[in-house]
Protein backbone atom coordinates (compact mmCIF):
# COMPACT_ATOMS: atom_id res chain seq x y z
CA UNK A 1 0.00 0.00 0.00
CA UNK A 2 3.36 2.27 0.51
CA UNK A 3 3.90 2.25 -2.81
CA UNK A 4 0.56 3.02 -3.94
CA UNK A 5 0.63 6.09 -1.88
CA UNK A 6 3.76 7.32 -3.13
CA UNK A 7 3.26 6.41 -7.10
CA UNK A 8 0.11 8.58 -6.50
CA UNK A 9 2.17 11.25 -4.58
CA UNK A 10 4.73 11.11 -7.40
CA UNK A 11 1.95 11.59 -10.35
CA UNK A 12 -0.43 14.25 -7.80
CA UNK A 13 -3.15 11.66 -8.58
CA UNK A 14 -5.93 11.13 -6.21
CA UNK A 15 -7.29 7.77 -5.51
CA UNK A 16 -10.70 8.36 -8.08
CA UNK A 17 -8.46 9.11 -10.58
CA UNK A 18 -9.64 7.56 -13.96
CA UNK A 19 -7.85 6.12 -16.55
CA UNK A 20 -8.39 9.14 -18.84
CA UNK A 21 -7.21 11.31 -16.42
CA UNK A 22 -4.43 9.30 -15.27
CA UNK A 23 -3.24 8.96 -18.95
CA UNK A 24 -2.98 12.87 -19.80
CA UNK A 25 -1.39 13.17 -16.43
CA UNK A 26 1.35 10.67 -17.32
CA UNK A 27 2.12 12.42 -20.35
CA UNK A 28 2.20 16.38 -18.97
CA UNK A 29 4.71 14.86 -16.28
CA UNK A 30 6.04 13.08 -19.22
CA UNK A 31 7.04 16.66 -21.46
CA UNK A 32 8.31 18.09 -18.16
CA UNK A 33 10.79 15.58 -17.38
CA UNK A 34 11.91 14.52 -20.95
CA UNK A 35 15.43 13.78 -20.97
CA UNK A 36 15.75 15.13 -24.91
CA UNK A 37 14.70 18.60 -22.97
CA UNK A 38 18.25 18.67 -21.24
CA UNK A 39 21.66 19.51 -22.99
CA UNK A 40 23.50 19.11 -19.67
CA UNK A 41 24.36 15.38 -19.12
CA UNK A 42 23.67 15.80 -15.48
CA UNK A 43 20.25 17.48 -15.76
CA UNK A 44 19.83 14.61 -18.76
CA UNK A 45 20.72 12.02 -16.68
CA UNK A 46 18.28 13.26 -13.31
CA UNK A 47 15.62 13.79 -16.38
CA UNK A 48 16.33 10.12 -17.37
CA UNK A 49 15.99 8.60 -13.96
CA UNK A 50 12.65 10.87 -13.29
CA UNK A 51 11.66 9.08 -16.39
CA UNK A 52 11.84 5.87 -15.00
CA UNK A 53 10.19 6.34 -12.05
CA UNK A 54 7.31 8.55 -13.54
CA UNK A 55 6.64 5.43 -16.18
CA UNK A 56 7.08 2.67 -13.51
CA UNK A 57 4.15 4.60 -11.36
CA UNK A 58 2.13 4.88 -14.34
CA UNK A 59 2.28 1.71 -15.12
CA UNK A 60 1.26 0.11 -11.48
CA UNK A 61 -1.14 2.64 -11.17
CA UNK A 62 -3.35 1.50 -14.52
CA UNK A 63 -2.80 -2.18 -13.56
CA UNK A 64 -4.79 -1.34 -9.93
CA UNK A 65 -7.28 0.91 -11.27
CA UNK A 66 -11.00 -0.15 -10.21
CA UNK A 67 -11.63 0.21 -14.68
CA UNK A 68 -8.78 -2.47 -15.35
CA UNK A 69 -10.38 -4.48 -12.53
CA UNK A 70 -13.77 -4.25 -14.09
CA UNK A 71 -12.16 -4.78 -17.67
CA UNK A 72 -10.70 -8.13 -16.74
CA UNK A 73 -13.31 -9.08 -13.49
CA UNK A 74 -14.70 -12.09 -15.30
CA UNK A 75 -11.35 -13.91 -16.22
CA UNK A 76 -10.10 -12.90 -12.49
CA UNK A 77 -13.37 -15.13 -11.23
CA UNK A 78 -12.72 -17.65 -13.83
CA UNK A 79 -9.45 -17.90 -12.62
CA UNK A 80 -9.92 -17.50 -8.67
CA UNK A 81 -13.08 -20.04 -8.81
CA UNK A 82 -11.18 -22.92 -10.89
CA UNK A 83 -8.20 -22.97 -11.34
CA UNK A 84 -5.83 -24.27 -7.97
CA UNK A 85 -2.59 -22.16 -6.18
CA UNK A 86 0.64 -23.80 -7.86
CA UNK A 87 3.20 -21.75 -6.00
CA UNK A 88 2.78 -18.14 -3.24
CA UNK A 89 5.29 -16.38 -1.53
CA UNK A 90 4.68 -13.60 0.84
CA UNK A 91 7.32 -10.30 0.48
CA UNK A 92 7.14 -6.85 2.04
CA UNK A 93 3.14 -7.57 2.72
CA UNK A 94 3.05 -8.83 -0.95
CA UNK A 95 1.36 -12.59 -1.16
CA UNK A 96 2.37 -13.37 -4.91
CA UNK A 97 0.16 -16.13 -6.47
CA UNK A 98 0.87 -18.11 -9.55
CA UNK A 99 -2.22 -20.72 -10.60
CA UNK A 100 -2.36 -23.61 -12.43
CA UNK A 101 -3.70 -21.99 -15.48
CA UNK A 102 -0.87 -19.56 -16.02
CA UNK A 103 -2.20 -16.60 -14.68
CA UNK A 104 -0.17 -14.52 -11.66
CA UNK A 105 -1.90 -12.16 -8.99
CA UNK A 106 -0.08 -10.04 -6.21
CA UNK A 107 -2.34 -8.82 -3.10
CA UNK A 108 -1.01 -5.99 -1.25
CA UNK A 109 -1.35 -5.22 2.00
CA UNK A 110 -1.92 -8.99 3.24
CA UNK A 111 -1.03 -9.16 7.29
CA UNK A 112 1.95 -11.83 8.15
CA UNK A 113 -0.12 -13.73 10.06
CA UNK A 114 -3.10 -13.90 6.96
CA UNK A 115 0.03 -15.57 4.97
CA UNK A 116 0.90 -17.79 8.03
CA UNK A 117 -2.76 -19.24 8.08
CA UNK A 118 -2.62 -19.89 4.38
CA UNK A 119 0.59 -21.66 4.11
CA UNK A 120 -0.68 -24.18 7.21
CA UNK A 121 -4.12 -24.16 5.93
CA UNK A 122 -4.96 -27.80 4.67
CA UNK A 123 -5.91 -26.50 1.32
CA UNK A 124 -4.15 -23.20 0.30
CA UNK A 125 -6.52 -22.81 -2.62
CA UNK A 126 -9.56 -23.04 -0.39
CA UNK A 127 -8.19 -20.21 2.00
CA UNK A 128 -7.46 -17.67 -0.42
CA UNK A 129 -11.00 -18.07 -1.97
CA UNK A 130 -12.74 -17.50 1.52
CA UNK A 131 -9.99 -15.08 2.86
CA UNK A 132 -7.30 -13.31 0.03
CA UNK A 133 -9.37 -12.83 -3.42
CA UNK A 134 -11.98 -10.78 -2.14
CA UNK A 135 -10.72 -9.03 0.41
CA UNK A 136 -7.24 -7.38 -0.99
CA UNK A 137 -5.95 -4.85 -3.30
CA UNK A 138 -4.53 -7.05 -6.39
CA UNK A 139 -3.17 -7.14 -10.12
CA UNK A 140 -2.33 -8.73 -12.40
CA UNK A 141 1.18 -9.37 -12.70
CA UNK A 142 1.19 -12.05 -15.52
CA UNK A 143 0.24 -9.71 -17.97
CA UNK A 144 2.93 -7.18 -16.68
CA UNK A 145 5.75 -10.11 -17.86
CA UNK A 146 3.67 -10.51 -21.26
CA UNK A 147 4.21 -6.50 -21.75
CA UNK A 148 7.49 -6.18 -21.19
Amino acid sequence: MKKIVEYRKLLDVTKTASLKELKTIYRNCMKDCHPDKFSNDEERLAAEAKSKEIIEAYHFLVSVAPETHEKDLEEYKKTTASSNIAEFYFENSVLYIEFFDGSKFEYFGVPKNTYIKMVNAESPSRFARRHIYTEFMYRSSSKLVAAE
